[in-house]
């Protein structure tokens, strides 16, 4: 007879902290955790804004800075800057690269968002895929240069301003922009003056959803998954869906799959029928202490599920933009956010306001004190804690 594993909340909570560096005051030491090990760790980390990315990573180890983060991406490569769940921009494990394209590859594409006059056809988004890869070859080039670059090579068609997009109409190329970013044919560059720049990665993985290692695209989707359950697990395919905005059916035929062929395993969390990696059911006896500040869209609050356990009674509210997390940096405390916060910075020093939505005990005092200098350096400044009301809206 089978025996079905039960899962508590702060069980999950406390693995999932300790998998993400976020146990504890402080993360790994200078001499351990190598930047991409972290962000691997993380399965990305958000990077719309780099400075949110940098203190994502910054925060879970106690010495790297800003600095170590763009050495890694810039200098060292270990990091690219790309496309990744949910067609956002993250920093990924350059190694890693072939894996996550043969994962967000895979993935059913919806309906269009455009009219039929502005969409790109399955053929003319595989060309201008393509011509990206062409184009990137060696090179790093701006959206001007690259939009020049990708008619040369298809037609007129692709450059024609018809896409709608902040009070402007960009080339009809851009729509698969995130999906050249998939496919490992595109990924960020250095800044040119105060434009972004793109190139082809210097790993790349293969269009189409394949990857250069033997697993094939079906194995590359499995481990995929496994490294998903093991740094967010317990998890339902519905919350894979929504971690990766892929359709629901598709990640529920995923996980079914996945455990046919005995690669994942059902668990019992909160009641709740759920999945972790085949064998990786051992779990801390109790929940995660510590006090953390993580920044806005940070991988955590986004991937860890169920989200009213992650944001209880007020936090719900005041921490959430609709339901969204990600949209204020959050106070972590013991596992659960329990507060919000804002950066403002001036010259070489930053002023850190801090609104607990809990009663502070006076070790998470001068936890939360620790964590302010933290961000601080990361960020390269002298930091000051000011606990009050954070009267700025969300992205803010």
């Amino acid at each position: 007879m089978t025996t079905t594993s039960m899962i508590t909340w702060d069980a999950a909570s406390a693995r999932r902290a300790e998998r993400q560096f976020l146990t504890g005051p402080t993360g790994p030491n200078a001499s351990g955790t190598p930047v991409a090990e972290v962000v691997g760790a993380m399965m990305g980390a958000h990077a719309q804004v780099l400075s949110a990315a940098e203190v994502s990573v910054g925060v879970r180890t106690s010495t790297l800075t800003r600095a170590d983060v763009r050495a890694a991406l810039w200098d060292e490569r270990s990091l690219i800057k790309t496309y990744g769940p949910r067609g956002t921009v993250h920093l990924l494990p350059a190694r890693e690269l072939p894996l996550w394209s043969a994962a967000l590859t895979a993935i059913p594409s919806g309906p269009s968002p455009f009219p039929p006059d502005v969409r790109l056809s399955e053929e003319q988004a595989a060309q201008v895929v393509a011509a990206i890869g062409e184009a990137l070859e060696g090179t790093c080039l701006t959206l001007d240069e690259l939009t020049e670059e990708i008619v040369a090579r298809t037609g007129p068609w692709a450059g024609d301003r018809v896409m709608p997009a902040f009070q402007d109409l960009w080339p009809r190329w851009r729509q698969v922009l995130h999906l050249a970013g998939w496919a490992g044919t595109l990924c960020f560059g250095p800044n040119r003056g105060r434009k972004a720049t793109y190139t082809r990665p210097p790993v790349a993985g293969v269009a189409g959803g394949g990857t250069d290692g033997a697993l094939g695209a079906d194995g590359a989707l499995g481990a995929f998954v496994r490294r998903y359950l093991g740094a967010y697990g317990p998890a339902t395919p519905q919350h894979f869906a929504k971690w990766l905005a892929a359709p629901t059916g598709w990640a529920g035929t995923v996980f079914r799959e996945l455990a046919v062929a005995g690669d994942i395993e059902e668990v019992d969390f909160e009641g709740t029928r759920a999945w972790v990696a085949a064998g990786d059911t051992e779990f801390p006896d109790g929940p995660p202490r510590g006090v953390r500040l993580l920044p806005y869209f940070d991988a955590y609050v986004i991937a860890a599920q169920p989200r009213e356990r992650l944001f209880p009674g007020a936090a719900y509210e005041r921490a959430l933009a609709g339901g969204q997390a990600g949209n204020y940096p959050v106070l972590l405390v013991d596992g659960v956010v329990a507060g919000v916060w804002h950066q403002r910075r001036q010259g070489r020093r930053t002023t850190v306001t801090v609104e607990p939505l809990v009663r502070l005990t006076a070790r998470q005092e001068r936890e939360l004190g620790e964590q302010v200098e933290r961000v601080g350096e990361v960020l390269e400044a002298k930091a000051e804690l000011v606990v009050g009301e954070v009267k700025v809206g969300p992205h803010a």
